[in-house]
């Protein structure tokens, strides 16, 4: 049960106790990221049944795509910030580090957010009614279970540590299958081949994001984990859009 509480006290502002969560019980709580994704797009799916009985599409697409930020306390869109100011400099690696160290956001960092919102917004209100729910479930549970992918098959990049190594001692291939079995399953259960064609997208998408930050830093980050968290979510959405066109 601590690992579980410690899961939604890192990844959601829900008032579930003020105390720290001690090392061990926040590597544990690896295991209940992708869960603790789908107790936050349920609660996202309704939001957005209920702006859509009073508001038109896209006024609703924006009030559910802002609550997901809000939820999180914008923990991962301010990893994503942090990223693409880094990664969009050009710098060596250790020069890479030291900008996403830095808490100021640049331009490439308001860039990335403000593109990140559009494409989550313009894609949730393209998605067909039919599919607008599943494609809302799958966000969050997409985004979590890159943050469990990404600590299982990438070093950390930082010797001096960091907020996510407090995860270090339990991110392995295990919680990573654990992540993508519970993936493919919310995919296949909601929204059947397009859920699945989601799933594989976000795979494909994780695994030249991981390939990249390897090549560029060398292995993962706080900062780019929430990238991942972000770019994931925004793959359902696309997928989930464009998926009576390309299903025929």
């Amino acid at each position: 049960m601590k690992p579980l509480l410690a899961a939604f006290r890192f990844l959601t502002i829900l008032p579930l106790g003020r105390r720290p969560d001690r090392p061990g019980e926040l590597a544990g709580s690896i295991l209940f990221f992708p869960p603790v994704g789908l107790f936050i797009g349920i609660a996202a799916m309704a939001a957005d049944r209920v702006a859509m009985a009073f508001l038109p599409s896209l006024p609703a697409a924006v009030c559910t795509v802002l609550l997901l930020i809000a939820v999180s306390g914008g923990l991962h869109m301010d990893g994503l910030a942090d990223t693409a100011d880094g990664f969009g400099s050009a710098r060596p690696r250790e020069k890479v580090l030291e900008i996403m160290r830095d808490s100021r956001i640049g331009t490439m960092g308001v860039v990335a957010v403000v593109a990140a919102i559009l494409l989550k917004v313009a894609f949730l209100d393209a998605v067909p009614v039919s599919l607008r729910s599943q494609a809302i479930l799958l966000m969050p549970v997409a985004g979590r279970s890159a943050l469990v992918w990404s600590m299982a098959w990438l070093p950390y990049a930082r010797p001096e540590g960091g907020l996510a190594t407090a995860f270090l001692a339990k991110g392995s291939p295990v919680h990573a299958s654990w992540a993508l079995v519970f993936l493919v399953a919310c995919g296949a259960g909601t929204a059947g081949w397009a859920g699945l064609a989601a799933a594989a997208a976000i795979l494909a998408v994780l695994t030249g994001w991981m390939a990249i930050c390897r090549r560029r830093i060398g292995g993962f980050t706080g900062d780019t984990l929430g990238a991942s968290c972000e770019m994931a979510e925004i793959v359902p959405v696309v997928v989930l859009a464009l998926w009576p066109a390309v299903a025929g």
